[in-house]
């Protein structure tokens, strides 16, 4: 299962919208296009409330009754993962009538075997949490539906009832008079001027009141489509994981691949061509004469030339690997890169624990990888470096002065991933990358890198 791309820094927030609703006036709620829409959803609800609350029934009792029967489970299995589709109608209805957008949740798991595909039906945690807002449907939307009807019908009822109470059939009160119109236990009825404004005045409350009531009862539909419609936080977690994890992997993998390609096509073809150097001036001073052993210190100059810069790429090879400087500390193996850069930089660091191993080298490769876009790409002028530790977390941060415009999805300076492969590094362990870098500059980018790491 591929998991959707989440955003690392808050994926809980990123997965459920907060609605997309206006406020409304008090006494234009009403004639609001909001109070009629979630007015609707309360009575497509109620409608819909049976067959959840009967789908919830039937997969619980269904699942007990069948225990037994192995084979039996797989049918309740599937009335749990069958849910799923029931939530996803009742998200339809969240979004196009309470304007609260409800994502999906993750994708089911598919188990290996017959008790691991068994297990993976009835234990589908998104299919029992529609379940569970299908059954919890029933008794809201039945309460909520009665409420809003009463205000609505008492607020409109009584605003009009001066119009129409002429046609009500009489009725006799106790002590032998004729009445029309509503009444109050059947003794005290509105059929007089006094008694029309007091009820137009309790009418207008009550349909003042309708919206609010309304508005209520939607938001609590919202609120349980929030909790139990949508991905969990621990669902989100894991997804957050699998997909850093799959990161990291796709980077090492590139990072070998790198290193065995300049193994084979650099360091290996110099020691080749070394080795002939070495084996034709052996030749030379073993039969020749005096000028092929003028020849011969020739070749083993040259050859001894080639090994000092055969012996700078396998340093250069095995600093990409783990650069030595990292052993005496982060602080001196960032020393050691910015002497190195071709770009004047100003180090500032202030930890007071040292990272451990693997938060080091992340932190020096993304300097690196940032000093050097700052070199070929940014035009600068000069760069600032600040390593510091603030709060629960350790915060790398580099500025330049040059032109700007840098964005995540644009290549690294070696023609790499660049800054979007520095977001997935750092989001392995559950980091985070802020880009500011507006068109003229300065560009600001900060890692920060969870402190829990730290020892």
């Amino acid at each position: 299962m591929t998991p959707p791309t989440i955003d690392p820094s808050d994926p809980v927030r990123s997965a459920v919208a907060q609605g997309r609703y206006r406020q409304v006036p008090v006494l234009l709620g009403p004639f609001a296009g909001r109070t009629w829409r979630e007015f609707g959803y309360l009575n497509v609800v109620l409608l819909l409330a049976p067959l959840g609350f009967t789908w919830a029934v039937l997969a619980v009792t269904l699942s007990v009754s069948v225990a037994v029967t192995v084979v039996g489970l797989f049918l309740a299995g599937w009335l749990v993962v069958g849910a799923r589709g029931l939530g996803s109608m009742y998200r339809g209805l969240a979004r196009g009538l309470l304007g609260t957008d409800v994502v999906a949740p993750l994708p089911r798991r598919r188990g290996n075997g017959f008790w691991g595909r068994l297990g993976a039906l009835l234990g589908d945690p998104a299919g029992w949490r529609s379940l569970a807002f299908g059954a919890a449907s029933l008794p809201l939307s039945i309460l909520s539906f009665t409420l809003s009807w009463v205000f609505l019908a008492v607020g409109v009822g009584g605003l009009t009832h001066w119009v129409w109470y002429g046609y009500l059939p009489a009725q006799q009160a106790p002590d032998g008079t004729w009445h029309r119109g509503a009444s109050i236990d059947g003794s005290y009825f509105f059929d007089t001027p006094g008694r029309q404004w007091l009820l137009v005045a309790v009418g207008a409350l009550f349909l003042v009141l309708w919206p609010r009531v309304t508005f209520g009862m939607a938001h609590g539909f919202r609120l349980m489509s929030r909790q139990l419609l949508g991905p969990t936080a621990s669902s989100l977690r894991v997804a957050h994981l699998e997909q850093t994890r799959g990161h990291a992997v796709q980077d090492a993998e590139t990072r070998l691949r790198r290193i065995e390609r300049d193994l084979h096509d650099g360091t290996q073809a110099r020691l080749v061509a070394l080795a002939m150097q070495v084996g034709d001036a052996r030749d030379r001073l073993a039969v020749g004469d005096e000028a092929d052993r003028a020849a011969a210190l020739q070749l083993l100059d040259d050859a001894h030339l080639a090994m000092k810069d055969t012996l700078g790429e396998l340093r250069e090879i095995a600093r990409g690997i783990h650069p030595p400087a990292l052993d005496n500390g982060l602080a001196v193996a960032l020393e050691t890169l910015v002497a190195r850069s071709a770009v004047p930089v100003t180090l500032d660091v202030d930890l007071p624990v040292e990272p451990r191993p693997e938060l080091a080298a992340i932190a020096y490769f993304g300097v690196a990888e940032l000093l050097t876009n700052v070199h070929r790409h940014a035009g600068a002028s000069g760069a600032y470096v600040r390593v510091d530790a603030v709060d629960d977390t350790v915060r790398l941060r580099v500025r330049d002065d040059g032109h700007g415009g840098a964005r995540p999805s644009l290549p690294g300076a070696s023609g790499g991933t660049g800054l979007h492969g520095l977001i997935e590094r750092v989001a392995t362990v559950d980091g985070a990358v802020e880009v500011e870098s507006p068109v003229g500059g300065p560009t600001v980018v900060t890692v920060t890198l969870p402190l829990h790491t730290v020892r």
